[in-house]
């Protein structure tokens, strides 16, 4: 029986996902999973009992993920289940920025007490109309889940797309629509293009990235758009781009003091994945990560360690062990194995950055005495029993 417990309301399509092995406690300490979405947990002590955290949602920044991998717990992220929802905002965050959708809006509401506003709104409306999108040029800065539906759609809109993403994946680029132009330097979408709107995950190489110097290579009256972190940007280097005509419109999914009922700021109340379809994917998919970790100890998307799926064991037993990744780890964990009569039927073993996961799928099941020596072993952070 496993046990996991939700720091924040999660979907109900998805907690129901769960089998009758599993059992929700309200005591976190008691958890062999964690399910989360906003809560901060950098200064939360993890019990020896929890072995994974699912975040349902793509970003991991509330979570200490190295503290994590110290103690072999799994942290788990739901790419692309809100892709469609922010894409949409996206679109949305565009169009009332070329248009200046929300200055007429504003207008209508500060007249609404006149009784001639429709023939006044006539001769008001100039001041609202704004640039299509057909013809205009895009440029996104990552292209991921989110930003490869962001470039088909504006390629269906008759725009030109120019795409950056150094490290674009193989799904994504079979995923990419074949029109849209790949560079190899930001600098070359700071130049080109009219409209800028930023996919990449919040790190140190990214944090700031839109800052001063990136807004001065941009073209005058550049729309610039943010769904993915606000960190991600200066936004005072942008507030002085707006008042020096650089920018034309700041579109944020971030509220902050700083950007607020600014002049050229569009701020939305962080909206871009709080739909109903978009909080069910997560849920649903955050839930089948947990159970597939917790009951054949396979890694499917996880942030902290690599990605590992060796199926479903039908062996005696399954050893999953968490430990750094250094030279001569394997020869120690089979010697184990050898010196103690058991033979290892199938072994994986993969590494992200500085740890590695190892599972041996083993013919008779592991003696508490082959954990222990396990577990001895310099640079081995956690062994577990899977089965």
């Amino acid at each position: 029986m496993f046990k996991y417990h939700c720091l924040n309301p999660i979907a109900g399509v998805g907690l129901e996902k769960f089998s009758d092995r599993y059992t929700k406690t309200e005591q976190v300490e008691e958890a062999d999973g964690i399910l989360v979405r906003s809560a901060v947990m950098h200064d939360m002590e993890f019990s020896e009992n929890l072995l994974a955290i699912a975040r349902a949602g793509a970003g991991v920044n509330n979570i200490p993920l190295d503290k994590c991998a110290e103690k072999g717990i799994v942290v788990f992220n739901t790419p692309g289940a809100n892709a469609n929802g922010v894409k949409e905002l996206v679109i949305a965050g565009m169009l009332l920025a070329a248009r200046d959708v929300v200055g007429g809006i504003e207008w209508v509401k500060d007249n609404q007490s006149d009784e001639n506003v429709g023939k006044s709104a006539e001769k008001a409306k100039k001041n609202f109309a704004g640039t299509e999108l057909e013809g205009k040029k895009l440029g996104i800065i990552g292209l991921g889940a989110i930003g490869v539906r962001v470039a088909n759609v504006a390629k269906h809109m008759g725009m030109e797309v120019y795409g950056y993403d150094p490290y674009v994946s193989v799904d994504a680029a079979w995923n990419l629509s074949r029109d849209v132009k790949h560079v190899l330097h930001v600098e070359e979408i700071y130049a080109e293009c009219d409209l800028i709107t930023i996919h990449v995950p919040l790190m140190d190489a990214t944090k700031g990235m839109i800052n001063k110097e990136a807004i001065d290579m941009m073209k005058d009256g550049v729309i610039l758009l943010n769904f993915a972190r606000d960190l991600l940007v200066d936004e005072k280097a942008v507030l002085d781009g707006i008042k020096g005509g650089k920018i034309r419109k700041y579109v944020s999914d971030f509220p902050n003091a700083t950007t607020a009922g600014q002049e050229g700021c569009i701020v939305i109340p962080h909206l871009g994945a709080s739909t109903e379809e978009s909080e069910d994917n997560c849920a649903v998919m955050a839930v089948k990560e947990l159970k597939n970790y917790l009951e054949n100890g396979n890694i499917i998307n996880s942030v902290n360690y690599p990605k590992c799926d060796m199926g479903i064991c039908d062996q005696a037993g399954r050893v999953a062990i968490f430990h750094k990744n250094i030279a001569n780890m394997i020869t120690k964990f089979t010697a184990c194995f050898g010196e103690n009569g058991i033979n290892i039927t199938d072994m994986t073993n993969k590494s992200k950055g500085e740890v590695a996961y190892t599972m041996l799928d083993i013919e008779t099941p592991a003696s508490e005495e082959i954990i222990e020596k396990l577990q001895s072993i310099a640079g081995v952070f956690r062994v577990r029993v899977v089965k």
